[in-house]
């Protein structure tokens, strides 16, 4: 799935998103991961900006969100 039809997908419905889908948007807007310990991965962008994604499937909407919110900056 390519990434603008995650984004859609996100915005739509919050609740059904892996964090696989996560990820790979994080990942397409800059972001990389830095570390992952136990179940919660660590991505980093260029500005220093960190975000932990909580590695469950589906992701809670507040994490949907809050990459939502990340992203539009």
């Amino acid at each position: 799935m390519n990434v603008e039809k995650i984004i859609e997908k996100m915005n739509n419905q919050p609740n059904g998103i892996r964090h696989e889908e996560a990820a790979k948007v994080l990942e397409y807007f800059g972001y990389r991961m830095d570390r992952q310990k136990g179940s919660h991965m660590q991505f980093v962008n260029s500005n220093g900006d960190v975000f932990t994604l909580k590695k469950e499937s589906p992701l809670k909407a507040v994490y949907v969100k809050e990459i939502l919110a990340r992203i539009s900056k």
